[in-house]
């Protein structure tokens, strides 16, 4: 069967405007639309225009990172999908940081909190196994990767590495050992997330390839990657044109979702008789 992986970086909910001259400490506090020629910045809550973009993309799997925890019964029941939740860094006070992000996503940004998220649905199957591990603890901020055994007989990762290309990859391959570990040799396997690293900056691609069998960067200078083993692929992976991923507005100008693009790529799955990871042990299911 083809199944569609689909990979974003939501940027905790918010908007990101080309113009970064846009993000102003008055509108933080004011919650006021600040405007160029061409979009707009804004500082509200968009969940709406989060998922209305979520759910009318062609995807079997999606793999988001730095989403903010609120939001994971929506996306799922809205996208009629599965779902598996890996918390981040700087939940604490979720209640607290979740109103005010309601009113002021801008000022509080990331420290609402964020989590990876595993969404499947159509001819992924559910979930059938789910499991999480930190990939980075608390110095300077918690990483980790989320996990997913899917009906499908597909496994994918979900993860979001440091902004520190060195650290960023000591855990890609930390990442991968565990994955395929989880996964078992043969499984098809779909590592994907935000790596934080260019392949034409390092040589860790390489690596990944010659050490763990994964293969299909999306360009040399993107950070968003849908790597994969033991699959046959469609098309390579696509990044989504800016345009895609931008709302107009009643002045003619745009909204522009997160600063980041999402990525997709198609992947051939043949089923097989099932085949089981190691046994869960210190690290999981949920032992981050």
């Amino acid at each position: 069967m083809e199944l569609t992986v689909f990979c974003w970086n939501i940027f905790h909910g918010r908007d990101g405007p080309p113009d970064r001259s846009l993000y102003t400490r008055r509108a933080e506090w004011t919650r006021r639309t600040e405007r160029n020629e061409t979009h707009v910045q804004v500082n509200r809550d968009l969940w709406r225009e989060y998922t209305d973009m979520l759910c009318a993309a062609d995807w079997d799997i999606a793999l988001l990172q730095e989403c903010p925890p609120r939001w994971k019964p929506g996306f799922a029941r809205e996208c009629g999908a599965d779902s598996y939740q890996s918390l981040t860094s700087r939940n604490w006070f979720a209640r607290i940081s979740w109103a005010i992000a309601r009113g002021w996503p801008d000022l509080i940004g990331s420290s609402e909190g964020g989590s990876n998220m595993i969404l499947a649905r159509g001819g992924a199957g559910e979930i059938e196994e789910s499991r999480d591990i930190a990939i980075q603890e608390r110095k300077p901020e918690r990483r980790t990767m989320a996990f997913a055994r899917l009906e499908s007989g597909l496994c994918v990762t979900c993860l979001h590495a440091s902004t520190s290309p060195p650290r960023a990859e000591g855990e890609l391959k930390m990442a991968a050992e565990k994955a395929i570990e989880w996964a078992g040799e043969d499984a098809p396997l779909v590592f994907g997330g935000d790596f934080n690293v260019r392949p034409y900056k390092s040589e860790v691609y390489a690596e990944l390839e010659r050490d763990f069998g994964l293969t299909g960067i999306t360009a040399e200078d993107s950070i968003d990657h849908l790597l994969v083993r033991n699959i046959e692929v469609a098309p390579p992976t696509r990044a989504w044109p800016e345009a895609e991923r931008e709302l107009p507005q009643p002045d003619g100008r745009a909204m522009r979702l997160s600063d980041h693009a999402p990525v997709e790529r198609t992947v051939r799955v043949y089923r097989s008789a099932p085949h089981r990871g190691s046994s869960p042990g210190p690290d999981g299911p949920g032992g981050a």
